[in-house]
């Protein structure tokens, strides 16, 4: 067949496209870049709202795969625009060019209960394309887990941190589901010989269980011991989500909590009977252990790491400029060779300097803190060797002033090394798992 697929560079659709390849069939990925391996139609879904602009992108296509989405809105990128008139739009146009078959990947959830303008945005796609004169599966998954899925990488962290935090009294249920079966059910959906023209398909894991559960059996599988549990009363979780809503890229938000106590769940015969056997259970998820363990206590080691780093800059600082006695200081300064008339300067200048570094090391993105590491650095390794040489009963002093800088430099070397060539970025992309990247292209529900 000659499938048009969307949402190619996301999670799910890059799993998708080279078993789409092997199995013979055609690909044309539509979206804002290339992908390799495709045929490629430019589509931008923050503004391809109109039918007309399809029908030029579905000559000859057999059948359309549509996994674009957002959990989070930003700027043009809305639920209206990205979950409901363009797919619309996409629809209409399959209807029009008779398309054979369109798999619409929406979310569990997205049904005659739902509450959240995520959900609510999914469900207005997924009516508007029952009601059209063409054959359509409306794929509904739960919690998607992929070993590289931003939504996995944020649970396996929640799993390997000192205990988990509960947030309310519902029993928030889900049900995850891994990448691979989900992929293996759209294979086979797209298969599929009779049936109804229009159907929505759940997608969901063997068993519910309790989304504290889900992190317990995650941790037990990375090899960890017993989860300690903080439970929050419900009106304290409540005042979390709103807060968290006005953090950009916050898990937590009144919309994600209400999403969570709803729970996400449904009967897994029907995945059973598209993967021809049970879904993989959540213990099986793991597959690397070790390896997946220590990536996952990075992810929230090395953020308290650069936080403890940097309260120690913004603390000297304020200690350097107000704490201390100015005239002690101005002292030291002059036993370091710094004449009188500079060290008002020397002074403030360097608790600025430390005030900024502090600044820095919270704010700037990772690929523009390595220069800020090498600078950290080379103020310190100064700083020591100065002070050895000028004030040297700092080098023999009981509390080891002068010596605790040797692992404040291991460990922003720590951070340097693993910040390498854009390498690590120490804050997770945390997103529900029944959402997806900002990027339109991506749909990403693990």
């Amino acid at each position: 067949m000659l499938i048009l697929l969307t949402g190619s560079t996301g999670f799910l659709g890059s799993r998708l496209l080279p078993l789409l390849r092997a199995r013979g069939h055609r690909v044309v990925c539509a979206g804002r870049r290339a992908q390799p391996g495709c045929d490629f139609v430019a589509a931008d879904f923050a503004h391809d709202s109109e039918k007309s602009v399809w029908m030029a992108r579905l000559s000859g296509v057999d059948a359309v795969i549509n996994s674009v989405g957002i959990i989070r809105e930003s700027g043009a990128q809305t639920f209206a625009r990205l979950h409901a008139e363009t797919p619309r739009a996409l629809f209409a146009a399959c209807a029009e060019a008779r398309v054979r078959l369109v798999i619409q990947v929406s979310a569990l959830g997205a049904d005659d209960a739902a509450a959240t303008p995520y959900h609510l945005s999914k469900k207005a796609a997924d009516d508007f394309l029952a009601t059209l004169p063409l054959r359509s599966r409306i794929v509904q998954p739960s919690l998607i887990y992929g070993p590289e899925g931003a939504s996995a990488r944020l649970f396996r962290m929640l799993a390997t941190m000192p205990f988990a935090v509960r947030f309310g009294s519902a029993p928030q249920p889900v049900q995850p589901v891994h990448v691979e079966d989900v992929c293996q059910a759209i294979l086979a959906l797209l298969d599929e010989k009779g049936g109804p023209r229009s159907a929505r398909v759940p997608l969901v894991g063997p068993a519910p269980l309790p989304f504290i559960g889900y992190l317990g059996t995650l941790r037990r599988a990375l090899g960890l011991g017993r989860l300690r549990v903080l439970r929050l009363p419900e009106a304290v979780a409540r005042g979390a989500a709103w807060l968290g809503g006005f953090v950009p890229g916050s898990p937590l938000t009144p919309d994600t909590l209400r999403m969570l106590a709803r729970g996400n769940t449904a009967d897994p015969a029907i995945t059973s009977q598209l993967l021809g056997r049970p879904p993989r259970a959540v213990d099986k998820f793991i597959t690397h252990p070790q390896a997946e363990r220590r990536a996952a206590q990075l992810d929230w080691l090395l953020p308290l790491l650069r936080t403890s780093l940097a309260a120690v800059w913004i603390w000297t600082a304020w200690v350097s400029a107000f704490a201390w006695p100015v005239e002690d200081s101005y002292r030291l300064l002059e036993r370091s060779g710094i004449p009188a008339v500079l060290a008002p300067l020397m002074l403030y200048g360097a608790s600025a300097l430390d005030l900024a570094f502090g600044i820095g090391t919270l704010a700037l993105p990772p690929r523009r803190r390595r220069p800020l590491w090498l600078a950290q650095i080379a103020l310190i390794g100064f700083y020591t060797l100065l002070i050895a040489v000028r004030l040297p009963e700092f080098v023999w002093h009981p509390y080891g002033p002068l010596s605790k800088n040797l692992p404040m430099l291991a460990a922003i070397w720590l951070l340097y090394e693993l910040e390498k060539e854009g390498g690590r970025d120490d804050r997770p992309e945390h997103r529900p798992e029944h959402g997806s990247k900002h990027r339109p292209e991506h749909k990403e529900r693990g």
